[in-house]
């Protein structure tokens, strides 16, 4: 049987992992492997490299991914999907194992629906795919957050400022609340969750009135607040190769209004793709080798147009169409969790 591998949408820490665990079990497996680089555009430039135990050893610890990465729809493309299907039958894919996030599960969905035999494998640091506890990338870019809080501290108290570190999340949450509790921060602010500008400012006095003058806040870059000039301030209105709008910058908004609101001395720091970079933790790096042999072994099992996903740290099964009907999102009650530190 022949595989073809390809990782798709935005780098990750974790994703070398997955391929080095795809290509040892299906080596095991009497299988031949196929990197197909930069996502689904190879398929299209028919850029190809075999994967072997030879030129996958060693790749555990290292960032981003060996085959290259994009956005690349087939289906957004003029005749894309008979393209699509012309060069897999061309090259003789018996298989095509997707390791993407979000948008490109959907993308993985479309080619199983026109005959594509697609297994996947869920990647995203923002962590918002259902169906998964986790995704890989997350764990590394929680703690790489957290790491930032902890510097933010220091600085925040020596100069008695109001620091903001705002970190990646369009729709959900999750690196800002783990981040944000793990490092104390006095407030987190999601997008799940409309924002009252003025509750902020309220929490910051009621800090200074105890004594406290410094407060750290960390911001997800879609956040959401009730005052809709500050929100509306938070896109570049540029968009991305699939469609959404850039995001970045809310932080420094939000911070010219607390700065304006309270005479407090404030400032904002980005985190930006800092939070995606460089080696994979631990945890990122035994889950995505859990996730890729278990990858090979669908494959083999013909489990096609189903996801590998961890539910109580078991890895199993699930169909992509359920991945990919909503996204993951912080729930009320884990957000009341950090709640109890606004004050």
């Amino acid at each position: 049987m022949k595989i073809g591998i390809l990782t798709s949408g935005g780098d990750c820490p974790g994703l070398n992992a997955v391929i080095r665990a795809i290509v040892r079990k299906a080596d095991e497996l009497s299988f031949e492997t196929i990197g197909i680089t930069n996502g689904w555009k190879g398929i299209f430039d028919e850029s190809y490299k075999p994967l072997n135990l030879n030129n996958v050893t060693g790749i555990v610890n290292r960032g981003g991914t060996i085959l290259g990465t994009s956005r690349f729809s087939p289906f957004l493309e003029n005749n894309g999907k008979d393209i699509l299907l012309h060069k897999i039958s061309k090259e003789g894919f018996d298989a095509i194992i997707a390791i993407g996030g979000e948008g490109s599960m959907h993308i993985a969905q479309q080619a199983m629906d026109i005959g594509v035999n697609v297994v996947a494998v869920p990647k995203t640091i923002d962590n918002d795919i259902s169906g998964t506890d986790y995704t890989f990338g997350f764990d590394t870019a929680v703690n790489i957050a957290t790491d930032a809080v902890d510097r933010l501290h220091t600085t925040a108290e020596s100069h008695h400022r109001i620091m903001i570190l705002e970190v990646m999340g369009r729709h959900a949450g999750w690196i800002a609340l783990y981040s944000g509790i793990a490092g104390g921060a006095d407030v987190v602010i999601i997008p799940e969750v409309k924002t009252k500008i003025e509750d902020v400012v309220e929490v910051l006095k009621s800090r200074y009135k105890r004594g406290k003058i410094f407060s750290i806040i960390v911001v997800a870059e879609g956040a959401q607040f009730l005052e809709k000039e500050i929100s509306n301030k938070q896109t570049s209105k540029k968009l991305d190769d699939f469609g959404r709008e850039r995001l970045g910058g809310i932080s420094y908004y939000l911070a010219e209004e607390i700065e304006k609101r309270t005479g407090f001395e404030t400032r904002a720091t980005i985190l930006g793709y800092i939070q995606r970079g460089g080696v994979p933790s631990a945890f990122d790096r035994v889950l995505g080798t859990r996730f890729g042999v278990y990858a090979a072994e669908m494959v083999r099992d013909k489990k096609f147009g189903r996801m590998a996903a961890i539910q109580s740290d078991t890895v199993i099964d699930i169909p992509i169409s359920e991945a990919i009907g909503k996204l993951k999102t912080v729930t009320p009650e884990l957000y009341k969790v950090a709640q109890v530190f606004f004050k």
